[in-house]
């Protein structure tokens, strides 16, 4: 069975860091794409970064490069997103994701992915 489970959020003033995990379970480290995105009410769920299975390269939203570092400890079976210089248009509610390769709709795009966290909650503030 697999599982992602992120956790790491919470309220952050702006300029701030946060260091984003996900800890998987039931993939194959080397066959699976990974990603990052995040959604506020109201809004789709927006892609952030993603990464092939072999871990590279990593691609990443223009509203985040720069600022966005995405990584996997391949040994702990974890993916982090660590930010920086955060905004307050980065609260949002972070989630990460899987993708056996079933089906391949753009690094992108949500339905790429099949595997999704609970999410966490990122809020920054002024």
């Amino acid at each position: 069975q697999v599982q992602l489970e992120e956790s790491g959020g919470g309220p952050v003033q702006a300029g701030g860091s946060l260091r984003l995990s996900c800890l998987e379970s039931g993939l194959s480290t080397s066959s699976y794409r990974r990603a990052w995105f995040r959604q506020t009410p109201g809004k789709e769920r927006e892609w952030v970064a993603a990464t092939n299975k072999y871990g590279i390269p990593t691609e990443y939203a223009a509203s985040v490069k720069g600022r966005f570092t995405m990584s996997r400890d391949n040994a702990e079976n974890i993916v982090y997103l660590e930010m920086n210089a955060l905004k307050p248009e980065d609260t949002a509610i972070y989630y990460c994701a899987a993708a056996d390769g079933a089906e391949y709709s753009g690094f992108d795009a949500l339905r790429t992915y099949n595997y999704w966290g609970q999410g966490t909650q990122v809020t920054v503030t002024s």
